[in-house]
């Protein structure tokens, strides 16, 4: 009766302990399909807003998104997240772009500039957080005040209070009430600018976020390109992605925080949604707290 006894007790624990085991593995699986389908896909989102979805599968898998928006439609309005300078010498709360999108009732938001500090160990230890305290680089903008200065190595896209838009070198023009800064321009009246063929952003595909305008500045679109999941989306070059840019007629563009920020995301009837695939401490669908996001107000 005792060895009996013993036999189930290991028996238990063997299939608790398999358990345990399998479960992360379900539910890693789980998140994989909740990514948006590799299937194309165009729609209206609100009105002036435009979005598509295009999965290609060559020269590797990626999905494309991409949104194009009307500055001069009715009810368009830019929106950056707002500067929360303290004592710290920190800029901004950062928040997710979900957590964005709701706090501030937007229609559309996609994560912006670069920022510090940032670190990335393991699915519990990172930062930021969401409400920890973060740095801008590049001009930051908001409702026309200033949070974060220009720097000479980061231009920035700049909208004026009618929605028109620009990107200059380092500093917006005054009168701008709305900023947001990226890393290079891939695109300047209507050209590719040069880049480093050997650089590491034009070897290794990634997940990539880029803005840019047309040549009057009034319709912008945000491209966003999915990575770092094989088979389903592995990402691109600096270099093609300025080729997606110059395809959808782009004047010019901006390179803005790409990685695990990646994130779109639109409020639709039916709630808070995320449009593309992020990937935060290597879990697909989960979204990185970042220092700053673009966001637009729109009618339904």
């Amino acid at each position: 009766m005792n060895y009996q006894y013993q036999v189930y007790v290991k028996r238990f624990l063997v299939v608790i302990g398999a358990g345990l085991l399998t479960m992360p593995l379900l539910f890693y699986g789980k998140l994989h399909f909740q990514r948006p389908p590799r299937t194309d896909q165009q729609r209206t989102l609100f009105q002036g807003i435009v979005y598509r979805r295009i999965a290609k599968s060559l020269p590797r898998p990626v999905v494309i998104h991409v949104t194009t928006i009307d500055l001069t439609a009715p009810g368009i309005r830019v929106f950056v997240t707002p500067g929360m300078p303290t004592s710290d010498n920190r800029e901004t709360q950062a928040q997710t772009t979900s957590e964005f999108v709701d706090e501030f009732d937007l229609q559309l938001a996609v994560n912006a500039s670069f920022f510090y500090p940032f670190e990335e160990n393991t699915p519990w230890n990172y930062y930021p957080h969401s409400g920890d305290r973060t740095n801008v680089l590049g001009q930051g903008i908001s409702n026309g005040l200033l949070y974060s200065p220009a720097d000479p190595d980061w231009p920035v896209l700049c909208f004026a209070d009618n929605n028109q838009a620009r990107i200059a070198a380092q500093e917006c023009p005054s009168g701008t009430v709305q900023a947001i800064a990226g890393s290079d321009v891939l695109i300047e009246q209507g050209d590719r600018r040069d880049t480093e063929l050997d650089s590491y952003n034009n070897r290794i595909p990634y997940p990539r976020v880029a803005a840019a305008i047309n040549r009057a500045g009034n319709q912008l679109f945000l491209i966003v390109v999915d990575g770092k999941q094989p088979l389903y989306s592995e990402g691109v070059t600096t270099t093609e992605l300025t080729e997606i840019l110059l395809e959808l007629g782009a004047y010019s563009a901006l390179n803005l925080d790409g990685g695990g920020s990646t994130t779109l995301v639109a409020a639709t009837s039916s709630g808070t949604t995320v449009l593309n695939a992020p990937i935060h401490t290597k879990v697909p669908m989960r979204q990185r707290p970042v220092a700053n996001n673009l966001g637009i107000y729109a009618i339904p």
